[in-house]
C-alpha cells in the first residue's frame, strides 16, 4: 500500500503524480473531475463550490437518536417532513431493557412518521444502513444519516454520519454548510486472494491512514482497476468502515456490478454509472494493491490497531505485550487487563465470535462463513458464535437457500437484524474474555463491559470467513487463507415482501391530525441560556488519552434507553471515564440556575466568593453579564461515534466549552457549536490549567461577534489572574449566531 506525499492526477484511469505532470488543464479544471466534485456542485445550493451549502436527498436515523431529533425540531417549529426520511429501530430492539422505555421510542417513531410523513421500520427488520442499501441509495444521490457510519459511496451515493442537529436543519430547509472538502483517490488494483473479505481490506486502509490523518475530514474516492474485481457486497463491506479512518465520506466509481445490485432489488432506475473524467486532480492518493491484502486482526481497543493474522501469531507474546501497553492508557489503569492468559500451547484461544451488522451481515459475507464451517462444530467449549444477518430480506434468503441450516448444524446462533454487538448492548461476553467480531468497531466497553464495575473484555476485529476459520477450529484464531475449500458463491434473491407487509412508508404525505405518542422516559430539552458576554468556567474533567471516544463521553450499551431523556442520560456522561464529572459539573451548574432565578451565584456556589473577586480587582464591570459554566480538557475528543449525546450531555450539565489540541472528528466539533458550546483549541503543550480550576473569559461573546482570530483567557490562581490564549478555528456566520445563542433550538426559534 502505497501513500502518495502530493496531489496526483487521474489521466485516463493511470495515476501521475502532480510534480511530473505536464498537462493542458489546470489543476482546478481538474479538480472538477471527480465523481464527488460533481455530486457536491449538484447538492450545493450556496453558489460557491468553496463554501458548500448542501441539501440532502435523503435522511435516515435510527432509535437511539431519532427522538431527541424530532424533539430538537418540534422545538424549532417543524410542521411536516420536507424530504424521505426513514426511522430504523434496529439499535434499542430490545425491548425488555428498561421496561417500556424502548418500546415507548419505537410507537413514538411510528406515530411521528404518521403525523410529518415520514418511514418506519419496525425493530428486528433491518440496520439502518442495509436498509438504506437496499430501498434509499441512488447514483449521484446524498444521504444524511444521524449515525457515524452512513456510507453507501460503494452504491454511487455520497452518504455522511453527522450529528442530529444537522438532520434538525435539514428538517427546518436549512443547509449542511462546509468547506469543499478535499478528494483523496483510494486507486485499486488486482484482486483479493481467496480467504480475504471485504475487511480485511478495510482494516489494511484504516490501519494505514488513521493515525497520520491522511483522509481526515476529506472525501476517499476509489477508483482504479480493481474496483471490476469486488462484488457489489465485497465493495459495502469496504466502504461501510470508511468511517473509522476519520473521512468526511465516500464515493465509488460504479460499474455493471452496482447496476445489478439495483436490479435485483427492483430498482434499476437508481443505477447512474460514475467515473471520474478523464484527467482529474486528487488532493492524494492511496494505492492498493488487492492481491497483497491478507487476512487482518484488528486488536484492542481501535480498529487502526492492525496486524495481519499471519503476523500476530508469529509475535504472539511481544503484539499481546503491546496490546496490555495501550490498554493501561485505554483503560487508566482502573482494571487488570491481559490476553496473554489466552495463549494455550502458542495458539491464540478467543470465547466468542459474532457476525453483524451493517459491516457483517451481508449476504456474502455470511454464505462464505457458512461454507468454511458446513460439516463442521464450534464445540461444546467456552467458544460461542452468533449471526445477525442486517436485514429480513437477507435472513429469508439464507433460509431458502440453506445456508440457515447449515449454520445452525454447527452450533451458531442466528439471530434478527440488531445493532447490539456493535455498542454493548447484545452478546456480552464473560468477564476477560476475547471476542472476535466482524463489526465496526472494538472500542473499550463496545462489547458491554463495565470498567467502573470492575468488569472487561474485549474486542478485536476480523473479516467473517476468518471468524469462521476459527470457529471451525473451536476458538483457536485461525486466517481463513487455511480453508482450502470451495466458495460456493451463492446467488442473492431480494424479496421486499417483508416490508411491504411490515414497513410504514406515509410516501411523503403527512396527517397532522395524528397526535404522537409519548412514553414517560420521554422529556423534552431543557431551556438553555445564550452566551453571557463575559464567562467563567471550572474545568470538570481533564483527560490526557491520545485520543478520547465519544463512547467515553457518553457510554454505550446500557444508557441507550435513556436517549431519549435528556437529563437522565446526562447522568451518565463519562461514568466510564471520569464518575466525578456529573457531581462536578452539577455544582457549577448551580451558579448559572442562581443567575437565571435572579439570585447571588456566591450563595449557590461558595467557592466562586474568591474567584469572582479577583476577576473584579482586573474587570470591575465584568459582574455586570456574567455567565457560568463548566469545560473539560481533552487532547483529541470525539473519535467514533456521530451521536449528538457526546456534546449535549455536557450541555444540559452546564456545560460551555470544550478545549482541545485537536478535535478527532468534523461531526463531533458540529455537535458541540450546535449545542451552543465553545470548540476551543490550545497549542499542544500549552495548558495553563489544572482539573478544578477555574477559567475566566471576559469579552467572550463580544469576541464571538467580531470573529476574533485568538481569544484572551485567565486562569484564576488564587487573587491573580494567569494569561493564556484560545481560538475557534473556522466558524460560520450562523454557527457563531448558534453558540451567541445558546443552542440550535435557540437559534431557530428566535430567528
Amino acid at each position: 500500500m502505497k501513500l502518495y506525499d502530493g496531489g496526483v492526477y487521474l489521466v485516463n484511469g493511470s495515476v501521475v503524480e502532480e510534480e511530473k505532470a505536464c498537462l493542458p488543464v489546470s489543476r482546478e479544471e481538474a479538480a472538477k473531475n471527480t465523481i464527488a466534485y460533481g455530486i457536491l456542485k449538484d447538492h450545493n445550493v450556496s453558489g460557491n463550490m468553496d463554501k458548500l451549502q448542501i441539501k440532502f436527498d435523503k435522511l435516515t436515523s435510527h432509535d437511539i437518536t431519532f427522538v431527541g431529533i424530532i424533539q430538537t425540531a418540534r422545538a424549532s417549529g417543524l410542521e411536516k417532513f420536507p424530504i424521505p426520511y426513514v426511522l430504523t429501530n434496529c439499535h434499542n430492539s430490545l425491548c425488555a431493557v428498561g421496561g417500556t422505555i424502548n418500546e415507548d421510542d419505537h410507537m413514538f417513531g411510528l406515530t411521528c412518521a404518521r403525523k410529518y410523513g415520514g418511514v418506519y421500520v419496525p425493530p428486528h427488520q433491518a440496520v439502518i444502513h442495509q436498509f438504506a442499501r437496499e430501498m434509499l441509495a441512488g447514483g449521484g444521490k446524498m444521504i444524511l444519516g444521524s449515525d457515524s457510519h452512513t456510507r453507501y459511496g460503494a452504491l454511487g451515493t455520497m452518504a455522511v454520519g453527522e450529528g442530529g442537529p444537522e438532520l434538525v436543519k435539514q428538517l427546518l430547509s436549512q443547509t449542511y454548510d462546509i468547506n469543499m472538502p478535499k478528494v483523496v483517490a483510494i486507486y485499486l488494483t488486482g484482486a483479493p486472494r481467496p480467504g480475504v473479505g471485504p475487511q480485511d481490506v478495510a482494516l489494511a486502509i484504516i490501519g494505514k491512514v488513521f493515525g497520520n490523518g491522511y483522509v481526515k475530514n476529506k472525501v476517499m474516492e476509489f477508483v482504479g482497476p480493481g474496483v471490476a474485481s469486488l462484488s457489489a457486497d465485497f465493495r459495502i463491506g469496504v466502504d461501510v468502515m470508511t468511517t473509522e479512518t476519520t473521512c468526511l465520506s465516500s464515493i465509488w466509481q460504479t460499474d455493471e456490478k452496482i447496476e445489478e445490485f439495483y436490479e435485483i432489488h427492483g430498482r434499476s432506475e437508481d443505477y447512474k454509472e460514475l467515473k471520474p473524467g478523464d484527467t482529474a486532480y486528487y488532493d492524494g492518493c492511496v494505492e492498493i494493491d488487492l492481491s497483497e491484502i491478507r487476512p487482518m486482526i484488528a486488536m484492542p481497543f481501535h480498529p487502526s490497531n492492525t496486524y495481519t493474522i499471519d503476523e500476530l501469531k508469529a509475535n504472539l507474546d511481544d503484539i499481546l505485550a503491546d496490546v496490555e501497553k495501550r490498554a493501561a492508557v485505554s483503560l487508566d489503569n482502573k482494571v487488570p487487563y491481559t490476553l496473554r492468559d489466552k495463549v494455550i500451547d502458542g495458539k491464540l484461544y478467543v470465547e466468542q465470535g459474532i457476525i453483524a451488522g451493517c459491516a457483517g451481515g451481508g449476504f456474502e459475507n455470511i454464505c462464505a462463513a457458512a461454507d468454511i464451517l458446513k460439516g463442521k462444530s464450534i464445540g461444546a467449549g467456552a467458544f460461542t458464535l452468533s449471526v445477525y444477518p442486517a436485514s429480513t430480506p437477507i435472513y429469508m434468503e439464507l433460509a431458502r437457500n440453506g445456508v440457515l441450516a447449515d449454520l445452525l448444524a454447527t452450533g451458531a446462533v442466528v439471530k434478527t437484524a440488531f445493532c447490539g454487538p456493535c455498542f454493548g448492548a447484545g452478546d456480552t461476553p464473560a468477564n476477560n474474555a476475547l471476542s472476535i467480531r466482524h463489526t465496526t468497531r472494538n472500542f473499550p466497553n463496545r462489547e458491554g463491559s463495565r470498567i467502573q464495575n470492575g468488569q472487561i473484555s474485549s474486542v478485536a476485529l476480523m473479516d467473517a470467513r476468518s471468524i469462521a476459520a476459527t470457529a471451525a477450529n473451536k476458538g483457536f484464531l485461525t486466517s481463513a487463507e487455511e480453508y482450502t475449500g470451495e466458495y460456493t458463491g451463492q446467488k442473492y434473491f431480494f424479496d421486499k415482501t417483508i416490508y411491504e407487509n411490515r414497513v410504514f412508508d406515509s410516501k411523503g404525505v403527512a396527517d397532522p391530525s395524528v397526535e404522537i405518542q409519548f412514553g414517560p422516559n420521554i422529556k423534552d430539552w431543557p431551556k438553555m441560556p445564550a452566551l453571557a458576554g463575559n464567562l467563567v468556567l471550572k474545568v470538570v474533567s481533564e483527560i490526557h488519552d491520545p485520543v478520547t471516544t465519544t463512547d467515553e463521553l457518553i457510554p454505550s450499551g446500557e444508557t441507550s434507553s435513556y436517549r431519549s431523556n435528556p437529563l437522565g442520560l446526562a447522568e451518565f456522561a463519562l461514568s466510564r471515564k471520569d464518575p466525578a464529572y456529573v457531581g462536578r459539573a452539577k455544582e457549577i451548574q448551580k451558579a448559572e440556575k442562581a443567575i437565571e432565578a435572579g439570585e447571588d451565584p456566591v450563595a449557590a456556589v461558595p467557592e466562586l466568593a474568591g474567584v469572582l473577586k479577583t476577576i473584579a480587582a482586573a474587570y470591575p464591570d465584568a459582574a455586570s453579564d456574567l455567565g457560568f459554566g463548566s469545560t473539560i480538557f481533552a487532547v483529541k475528543p470525539g473519535d467514533g461515534s456521530a451521536r449528538e449525546q457526546a456534546a449535549s450531555c455536557q450541555k444540559v450539565l452546564g456545560g460551555w466549552a470544550n478545549v482541545a489540541n485537536e478535535y478527532a472528528t468534523k461531526r463531533y466539533r458540529s455537535n458541540l457549536i450546535n449545542w451552543g458550546m465553545l470548540p476551543f483549541l490550545i497549542k499542544e503543550g500549552e495548558l495553563p490549567f489544572a482539573n478544578g480550576d477555574y477559567l475566566f473569559f471576559p469579552g467572550i461573546r463580544e469576541a464571538v461577534e467580531r470573529k476574533a482570530d485568538v481569544i484572551k483567557g485567565y486562569t484564576v490562581k488564587g487573587d491573580a489572574l494567569e494569561e493564556f490564549v484560545v481560538t475557534l478555528g473556522e466558524l460560520t456566520d450562523d454557527e457563531r449566531d448558534i453558540i451567541l445563542k445558546g443552542c440550535l433550538i435557540n437559534y431557530n426559534a428566535r430567528r
